[in-house]
């Protein structure tokens, strides 16, 4: 059989799920390709396209019902079967990978309104060693687990990426709202780095702007354990149960503290969410005051 993988909305990092279909199918005798959108002739007698969908608010505009499609921004009841989720993804679909990446736990222990992990995936539980993940020959990991103080094994895996020397990107966050003492210590123990590996950053997240005092008491413990506060990369969600004075407020303060604020929009239909992310991401509000910006010919203030 001819089989076309589609991915659909991966941009920085490569699709999981279709790395392990390309190695499944292989290991089958199928023939793999990707699916390119702007060449659909390319594909048009594969015989099966099978697409992954990540997020909800990604365009697809070449999906079709003829595809089979899965994942979370399609549908959360849709998953891989287990022989394929346990098996060794294929990264040659991904020849310019910039990492090993992968889950060492799923789950979470929290059921955050904006956020589909618990209700995909239910409470923590262990799955891999850090081992388990190291395929390339590189030490750059990207983690993909949603909560990684939550796995009931953190000390074990943490132990793991230090022994290993690796250079690992906690790619969803860290909550710092309840970080220890003891975690901050052996998260400064660890070689952390940004999804571009250009930075030595740990991320966390700041996402409800009740969390105020949680958020600077997790600072302190970090700052305690040896982490720069320029090494506190956050992402800052907007949009979700939050005023625009709010999310100004969040982004000050951590600026002020020295930390590194990355806002993510709820919604990017949104003019005010996709102004205000540009403002921060790009960095121009060291520059220049909210009040003070346009975007598009709007001012954002107004």
């Amino acid at each position: 059989m001819k089989i076309a993988l589609y991915d659909v909305d991966s941009v920085k990092i490569p699709n999981l799920a279709l790395m392990k279909l390309a190695r499944y199918h292989k290991e089958c005798g199928d023939e793999v390709m990707m699916f390119d959108p702007k060449m659909p002739l390319l594909h048009a007698n594969a015989d099966r396209v099978l697409a992954s969908k990540i997020f909800t608010f990604s365009n697809a505009p070449y999906m079709h019902s003829g595809m089979e499609i899965g994942g979370t921004g399609w549908d959360m009841g849709v998953s891989l079967p287990d022989d394929i989720e346990q098996i060794t993804p294929d990264y040659s679909i991904y020849p310019d990978a910039p990492a090993n990446i992968g889950f060492t736990m799923r789950g979470c222990r929290f059921r955050c309104d904006f956020c589909v992990v618990p209700k995909k995936e239910g409470r923590p539980i262990s799955t891999n060693t850090i081992g388990d993940l190291m395929v390339l020959d590189t030490n750059r990991l990207i983690l993909l687990d949603n909560d990684p103080f939550g796995n009931p094994n953190w000390k074990d895996r943490l132990g793991e990426i230090k022994d290993r020397k690796l250079r690992v990107n906690f790619s969803q966050g860290i909550n710092i709202r309840i970080i220890t003492e003891e975690q901050a210590e052996a998260l400064a123990s660890v070689r952390f780095t940004n999804l571009r590996d250009t930075k030595n950053q740990a991320t966390f997240a700041w996402d409800r702007p009740k969390d105020e005092r949680l958020i600077l008491r997790g600072i302190e413990r970090c700052k305690a354990a040896g982490i720069k506060p320029w090494q506190m990369q956050f992402f800052v969600l907007i949009g979700f149960n939050s005023e625009p004075a709010e999310d100004l407020h969040r982004v000050q303060m951590l600026l002020d503290q020295g930390c590194d604020p990355y806002v993510m929009p709820y919604d990017k239909t949104i003019h005010y969410q996709r102004a205000f992310a540009r403002y921060v991401n790009a960095r121009i509000c060291k520059k220049v005051a909210w009040k003070d910006y346009s975007y598009g010919g709007w001012n954002c203030a107004a």
